[in-house]
């Protein structure tokens, strides 16, 4: 088939470069404007034609119904580098094999075990060094909390120390670029600029620290209570095989990259919202104070969050990743469109969360939108944080479980102001991060400000 000649170009289209240049100055105004031109929409970047679906009928199809007839876009093709053959690049039925691998390290009893052993613990400990009237890059903070927990539930204490320290110091260098990387033309990967030598030197610092915790595991054996013993001892349930250290080494770079960012941005986003509006974050610290009765969050009591949950699915709503990409394996048909195999396809969370349409008044922070009764009336598709179908993330409830431990923890001690004068605003790199977001601690007894 010819590629589709009727489908909207979006606007802002440089000549050669297409909306390479707009997307990275400022995406989320690009994305926000593509609804009002059509169903799918096309984006150029470079001489590459990407189709874009705007509605949840469609992004759900893309997703979830007709998820087989496609793989991993070009995006996660530059990411491979970085993330091997992991589960965000790889396609097919590897990555099939790779998931049901995986998934029982994400099960309920495991997610129990680290939020005691680690999700809590990591953030008392944060929560006692902080002083009365200190100012904290909160941000900054959080993201190397999430590191942390990531760090210490893929590792046991005695392998995970120097791995924990790469940890921290390469991955915040690599997310720094992944945007430019993502998004612009191939030739600019193999230009010797600093983005692209700091990049390759932090993903390569990361592989041989990952690689040597992953080789003296191996020679532990055994399972330690940790993520990685658990993906070394799995098995696949239809040919009995293990994966080898180098399948390993993919999977936690990949578990490392996009799951400790998902969660230091929410959390950020989180305490940022709530102490700008005293009403929200008043019924938060009330449930709090009731649920926990002064002690620190435990898996236990995240039934009773349930205002906190709301919170958190209002944060991520807001502030998701920005794309999802993904290629046709076919030709295929989408809102009337064909669609030539071998053709990017996307999906932006970020158009569908703010849409509207799907939810009244987008750029209202109003947590009482996920109460039950109006949360029913949002459309399958539309509120897709963790994406959809066969490939939803193996963290779609690890992550909202630690975002809830570690708010309810830090909230039954304290109150987070923001600073006068400063101007918060989302800088787009793998996700919508803060762009900066000092706050002062301020101590509050349970039932009281």
């Amino acid at each position: 088939m010819a590629p589709p000649p009727d489908v909207a170009v979006a606007p802002g289209r440089w000549p050669l470069l297409g909306h390479t240049v707009p997307m990275l100055r400022d995406p989320l105004k690009l994305l926000s404007s593509l609804p009002s031109h059509g169903d799918v929409v096309r984006l150029d970047f470079g001489p590459m034609p990407v189709y874009l679906v705007t509605t949840p009928e469609l992004a759900w199809r893309l997703l979830a119904v007709d998820g087989g007839k496609f793989d991993k876009g070009i995006v996660f093709d530059k990411m491979r580098p970085l993330f091997g053959d992991g589960l965000a690049t790889s396609n097919g039925a590897f990555n099939q094999r790779q998931r049901r691998m995986m998934l029982p390290a994400f099960q309920r009893s495991r997610i129990a075990l680290y939020a005691e052993t680690t999700m809590t613990k990591l953030a008392v400990d944060l929560a006692d060094s902080w002083k009365p009237g200190e100012v904290v890059e909160f941000d900054r903070r959080m993201q190397d909390l999430a590191l942390t927990i990531s760090g210490r539930t893929l590792f046991s204490t005695e392998l995970g120390d120097e791995a924990l320290a790469e940890i921290q110091r390469s991955i915040p260098i690599m997310l720094k670029y992944v945007m430019v990387r993502a998004f612009s033309p191939k030739f600019v990967e193999r230009l010797p600029i600093p983005a692209n030598r700091e990049f390759d030197a932090a993903a390569a610092r990361l592989r041989r620290v990952i690689g040597d915790a992953v080789l003296q595991a191996r020679e532990k054996g055994g399972d330690q209570g940790d993520l990685l013993s658990m993906l070394l001892l799995a098995k696949d349930d239809e040919t009995g095989e293990k994966m080898t250290d180098r399948q390993v080494e993919d999977e936690v770079i990949t578990i490392l990259t996009t799951g400790a960012e998902t969660t230091a941005v929410a959390l950020a986003w989180f305490f940022h919202e709530i102490g700008a509006r005293p009403d929200i974050e008043r019924r938060f610290h009330a449930e709090v104070d009731e649920v926990l009765d002064g002690g620190p969050a435990r898996f236990e009591h995240l039934p009773r969050l349930v205002y906190t949950h709301r919170i958190i699915n209002e944060v991520v709503r807001r502030t998701p990743p920005v794309i999802l990409m993904r290629r046709a394996r076919e030709d295929v048909e989408l809102g009337g469109v064909r669609i030539p195999a071998g053709t990017e396809v996307a999906v932006s969370q970020h158009t569908l969360h703010r849409d509207p349409r799907w939810f009244p008044e987008p750029e209202r922070f109003d947590p009482d939108r996920w109460e039950p009764e109006r949360a029913a009336e949002v459309p399958k598709g539309a509120f897709i944080p963790f994406g959809a179908g066969a490939r939803l993330c193996p963290g779609h409830q690890f992550a909202p479980t630690e975002i809830a431990l570690v708010a309810a923890t830090i909230g039954a001690r304290w109150r987070l102001e923001p600073l006068p004068g400063v101007k918060v605003f989302p800088k787009i790199k793998a996700t919508m991060q803060p762009n900066r977001l000092p706050m002062t601690v301020v101590p509050r007894t349970p039932g009281g400000r």
